[in-house]
């Protein structure tokens, strides 16, 4: 059998070291977890994420504000600290819009997830809200009745 011509045309082929289309390798722990667990997880890291661009906001602001004394600057300080104003303001629109996609992000789950596990988690939230509520109003009670009935008072 012939072998085929040698030409100068790339051939396309899978470098062993190429990047490309590969997924992210799972954590074996997130695998073995059960369906609460890992939405746990999840809701957890969706926290960070929003806490982490909240406080870059705060921070920013707070920076912001901080450079905006006014006083006896020469030219040379002002011209720092509007780049340093600058540089916050920079961060503090990343920041929004990390946080307008996460509330995108959110949207798109709540309108594509499974509205059985929402109500079940909802009405599980309930019955825990309940719950506590009922031994706050027994615990009220029974300080109540202490305070009113006396432990030397017979009626």
């Amino acid at each position: 059998m012939a072998e085929p011509p040698q030409t100068d045309v790339s051939r396309p082929s899978a470098l062993p070291t190429a990047k490309l289309l590969q997924r992210p390798t799972f954590n074996q722990a997130l695998v073995d977890q059960n369906s609460d667990e890992y939405l746990d997880t999840i809701e957890e890291e969706w926290n960070k994420k929003l806490d982490a661009e909240v406080e870059v906001l705060v921070d920013g602001m707070v920076d912001i504000v901080s450079l905006a004394s006014i006083g006896d600057k020469d030219k040379f300080r002002i011209a720092q600290e509007s780049f340093q104003a600058e540089s916050r303001a920079e961060s503090m629109v990343r920041a929004a819009n990390s946080l307008l996609s996460i509330t995108h992000s959110l949207k798109l789950l709540l309108l594509l997830s499974d509205e059985a596990q929402i109500a079940h988690r909802r009405d599980a939230e309930l019955k825990h809200v309940q719950q506590e509520k009922n031994e706050a109003r027994q615990k009220v009670a029974e300080l109540l009745d202490r305070l009113m009935n006396p432990k030397g008072d017979p009626s």
